[in-house]
């Protein structure tokens, strides 16, 4: 029989980890990119590289909270037990035995001390992808300055928002712009799972590829002063153009290129004759109305074709200056006057160069604008929120356990 070269070892691919790498496939959808792990010194050497020390009680501790975490999340959204569109499985016993989160990793690979099923290999793996989104939500640094992010993003908008003696809601500025709105809603600060969620179906699953975690909604009457609604964002600098995000900006409610080609017929008609503002409105909105986009929402494939809204992500320069500092300023002034005190002198020594006094990145923001009749359609039926979160669930769910969905050939709508 021939030998195998010694040398072949060093030419295997592992192809899946090529595709993660090379060809934009998320981890989520690998199955077998953790095959080199086959002991318990190469897992700790995988999570050396990933950040965690295993050897430091406490980091070994926390790995293992989150493994927790992690089972009791799927029983919680993803399986019948408690969620009725769940899937019919159950956890596997042997993951309520494990002590030592290397034992999980093992058991992906197929590499346990102890003999599993090839189902409970797969639900291995299926926790460890749930662990690494739920890590990948725990260590946004960002998230610390969330009630700051909120607040300066959102006093941008508040500070042009009013109402008059009827309770009549506008957006105005000084220079005598004003524009009636139906309603202006702020989105409320995801929940901890909902965020979790929404990575375990993205294809970009890290914490700081999410755009929505703060966001505004405008309504507007009509069509034309959802437009007009644009303009006086840009004009007045709520929004900068600079720090749009192009690949975010959907537009399914006006169709631009065909209203721009028309419009000018409409412009020469008012100079030519001396047209009164009220009517030029009135022409100009029933032309907008006939410009429908007839385009559906394809980029989020969890957004009914129904849903029509103007939708882009802008991004804030947020300045968060640290209260600790200032704090330990007027300490320090007191140490000053006391110097021969053993504590004071302590204080003074103290090397403050590495905390930030003031600390500055700009941060991700939505804001949605239709007018009236498009949000009753958007908020009803297919093109409701509680539609949009159970198509999010369901493709996770979906997406996470598509290997033991096939192994069972489980039939999942």
């Amino acid at each position: 029989m021939t030998q195998r070269p010694s040398y072949l070892s060093e030419y295997g691919f592992n192809w899946e980890t090529f595709d993660v790498v090379c060809s934009g496939k998320s981890s989520l959808d690998a199955t077998n990119y953790f095959t080199e792990l086959g002991d318990k010194s190469q897992v700790a050497n995988f999570l050396n590289g990933y950040g965690f020390d295993i050897s430091d009680p406490v980091e070994s501790a926390e790995l293992f909270g989150i493994f927790q975490e992690a089972v009791q999340f799927i029983k919680r959204y993803f399986l019948i037990e408690g969620n009725p569109e769940g899937l019919d499985l159950r956890v596997p016993h042997y993951l309520f035995t494990i002590t030592n989160i290397s034992e999980l990793f093992l058991a992906a690979t197929g590499h346990s001390s102890v003999k599993l099923k090839k189902e409970e290999e797969l639900w291995a793996g299926v926790v460890l992808k749930v662990m690494h989104t739920l890590l990948h939500t725990d260590k946004d640094l960002r998230y610390r300055y969330f009630s700051t992010i909120q607040q300066q993003i959102f006093d941008r908008f508040y500070k042009f928002t009013h109402r008059d003696e009827q309770n009549r809601l506008f957006l105005k500025n000084d220079a005598g712009t004003s524009i009636p709105l139906y309603d202006f809603q702020t989105k409320a600060k995801k929940t901890r799972d909902s965020i979790v969620i929404k990575l375990l179906h993205k294809q970009e699953n890290v914490a700081e590829e999410l755009f929505d975690r703060i966001g505004v909604r405008i309504i507007t009457y009509n069509k034309l002063d959802a437009l007009r609604v644009i303009k006086f964002l840009h004009r007045n600098h709520v929004i900068m153009i600079n720090n749009i995000k192009p690949s975010r900006s959907q537009n399914t409610l006006v169709d631009l290129p065909r209203l721009r080609t028309r419009m000018f017929s409409l412009y020469k008609e008012a100079i030519r004759n001396n047209m009164p503002e009220d009517v030029f409105y009135q022409r100009l909105n029933a032309l907008i109305d006939d410009c429908p986009t007839g385009k559906s929402h394809h980029d989020n494939r969890h957004t009914s074709d129904e849903y029509r809204a103007i939708h882009f992500t802008g991004r804030q320069l947020i300045k968060y200056r640290n209260p600790f500092m200032s704090s330990f300023n007027e300490v320090r002034k007191l140490a000053l006057k006391d110097r021969e005190n053993p504590v004071s002198q302590a204080l003074l020594h103290l090397d403050t160069s590495a905390i930030s006094r003031d600390v500055r990145f700009f941060y991700p923001f939505e804001v949605q604008v239709t007018d009236y009749e498009s949000h009753l359609k958007n908020t009803q039926g297919e093109a409701s929120h509680n539609e949009y979160k159970k198509s999010q669930l369901r493709s996770a769910m979906k997406r996470i356990f598509r290997p033991i969905i096939e192994l069972n050939n489980l039939k999942v709508d």
